[in-house]
């Protein structure tokens, strides 16, 4: 598909960084450019046109660069996760492993409405972590999880699995 070689002809790859070993996926050039933003926007939302979806979850920080233009584009709202400290109301929060120890998000506990139905948008899905600590937080709130959508899956780390039983949207995948 034309659209997909384009988009990842956006993405750079800079090694290294955050630590070394690790070679990070950077959006920035895609980000700057519109045809591609709009090409990855269209990409993320296309399976959910239709579902009835009632709010997408924006998972900090670069999940709200996706979640904000979907809203719009599948006519729902949108609610914030953020790390712990920068909700001002109360707040659900759920907790998931890093390779040394645990991270925290968090989520006001009014976000969600029982029985809304929920999209959670992130830019990349690595170990799964955080987006299964996300749909907890919509669980805890009474919402449905509708399904997953992401920019970009690292797959071998195979954090789709982690996400099981939902449905998951990703737009690239990169192996090794």
């Amino acid at each position: 598909m034309e659209s997909i070689g384009y988009l990842n002809s956006l993405i750079r790859d800079v090694p290294d960084f955050p630590k070394k070993g690790v070679l990070f996926k950077d959006i920035t050039p895609l980000l700057q450019d519109p045809k591609g933003l709009r090409i990855a926007v269209d990409l993320m939302g296309a399976p959910f046109e239709g579902a009835s979806v009632d709010v997408l979850l924006g998972i900090e920080s670069r999940g709200y660069l996706f979640a904000a233009p979907l809203a719009y584009k599948l006519g729902a709202g949108i609610v914030l996760v953020r790390k712990p400290g920068k909700l001002p109301y109360r707040k659900h929060t759920a907790s998931y492993a890093l390779e040394y120890g645990t991270d925290t998000i968090e989520m006001h506990q009014d976000a969600i409405k029982p029985g809304q139905r929920v999209l959670l948008v992130d830019d990349l899905i690595a170990t799964g972590g955080t987006a299964r600590a996300a749909a907890e937080l919509v669980e805890k709130a009474g919402g449905e999880v509708v399904a997953f959508t992401f920019l970009i899956e690292l797959a071998d780390l195979k954090g789709r699995d982690k996400l099981a039983p939902y449905p998951v949207n990703a737009v690239l995948r990169f192996e090794g």
